[in-house]
């Protein structure tokens, strides 16, 4: 080949390995494993597991609306269900995600998951009066603790987005070593019944990270 045939060719080689070295670190951010509670699932985790596969299936409509409300509004969502945090919150959890952002950790991340605070029916996990929660920590980071909330009797959570106010706690754990499950026994419903949200806060301990985590549940 000439030479200025080969000068060509390796330039045009150059510009196609860059661009799939751009194509390649997007989808390697987004695929940074952090975590979130799996059972009972948390709205984007669940909305991912049942429809992750056939996520543009208009069935969904009417199927699963909430879930279909929240893949119209943002699929990243969903694909980074384990992504749902904040960083420096320091602690106070309050003044970092106001009232009526819970579900979506104050519109964090750009606002990416603010579908999920959007109430109405959403699916639900059936739990009796003393449950367990397990916290699936993809990336091992541990927690200094974990708070179990869960909403007052008479909470509506298909027309009331979710506020503080509504909220009680019942758990706070000690801190977990870095493991992949963290599984928190022995949880009661204390005299609830119906639909739920229970609120997990995962204060994560490689760093100042917190995960705010809204699970649909349904006492029986």
């Amino acid at each position: 080949m000439p030479h200025g045939k080969t000068h060509w060719a390796l330039r045009a080689a150059v510009v196609l390995l860059s661009v799939a070295l751009l194509n390649v670190i997007p989808l390697a951010g987004g695929a940074s494993a952090h975590g979130s509670v799996v059972d009972p699932a948390s709205r984007n985790y669940g909305c991912w597991q049942r429809w992750g596969s056939d996520f543009q299936n208009p069935a969904m409509q009417q199927q699963d609306p909430m879930c279909w409300q929240a893949w119209q509004d943002n699929t990243n969502a969903m694909w980074n269900w384990n992504g749902l945090y904040r960083n420096n919150v320091g602690g106070n959890h309050q003044a970092a995600v106001p009232s009526g952002q819970l579900c979506s950790g104050g519109q964090t991340e750009g606002g990416r998951y603010r579908s999920m605070d959007t109430p109405g029916a959403w699916r639900m996990t059936n739990l009796g009066g003393t449950f367990s929660i397990n916290l699936y920590d993809q990336a091992s980071h541990g927690a200094d603790y974990i708070r179990v909330y869960i909403t007052r009797q008479g909470y509506n959570a298909t027309t009331t987005p979710l506020g503080w106010n509504h909220l009680e706690l019942v758990r706070e754990t000690p801190r977990y070593a870095p493991s992949q499950n963290y599984v928190i026994s022995n949880l009661s419903a204390s005299g609830r019944t119906g639909r739920h949200v229970i609120y997990t806060i995962w204060q994560a301990s490689h760093m100042d990270q917190t995960y705010y985590i809204c699970s649909d549940v349904n006492f029986t």
